[in-house]
């Protein structure tokens, strides 16, 4: 039986791992290593930079289990940054009960807490031939292509910003 997707701030210990698992699982789909972005660092000192009140965590779940993520922290003054969005193959396709697809509630809603947050920008990177659905749906949401903002040694890197 399937059961509504929900969309929450983890909050327990199992939330968190969760979250971790989730974090694990999307860079393991990428194909290539993190290792440029301190990934293993992030994890060992999990939320770290994501924690309150510069940062957020989303979790998505349904059917009773953990389903996809979203992460934001704090770039610089007034600028934020979201991470990790990623959303388990097997939940790609379900709907929020308001119709969305998990990827974009998540997207949105983050969305939302920058805003809340009093951050002007929300920029992210994502890569342009791999992901060419995140893509679509950052555009859709008025993200526009903006100048690198730090240096990814993966080609064909996209950089985009959302005026808050």
């Amino acid at each position: 039986m399937t059961t509504p997707v929900e969309i929450l701030s983890p909050r327990t210990a199992a939330d968190h791992e969760a979250v971790k698992a989730l974090f694990r699982e999307y860079a393991e789909s990428l194909g290539f290593s993190l290792a440029y972005q301190d990934f293993e660092t992030e994890l060992a000192g999990f939320p770290g930079k994501y924690a309150p009140p510069e940062g957020a965590l989303l979790l998505a779940t349904a059917d009773g289990e953990a389903a996809g993520t979203v992460a934001l922290r704090k770039l610089e003054q007034g600028i934020c940054e979201m991470k990790r969005l990623y959303v388990k193959p097997a939940f790609r396709g379900r709907r929020t009960a308001d119709g969305r697809s998990i990827g974009r509630a998540l997207a949105e809603d983050i969305v939302a807490i920058g805003r809340d947050r009093g951050y002007q920008r929300l920029r992210l990177d994502t890569i342009g031939g791999k992901m060419r659905q995140a893509l679509s749906l950052y555009r859709s949401m008025g993200f526009v292509e903006i100048p690198p903002y730090y240096t990814s040694p993966i080609p064909d890197t996209a950089y985009l910003e959302l005026v808050l």
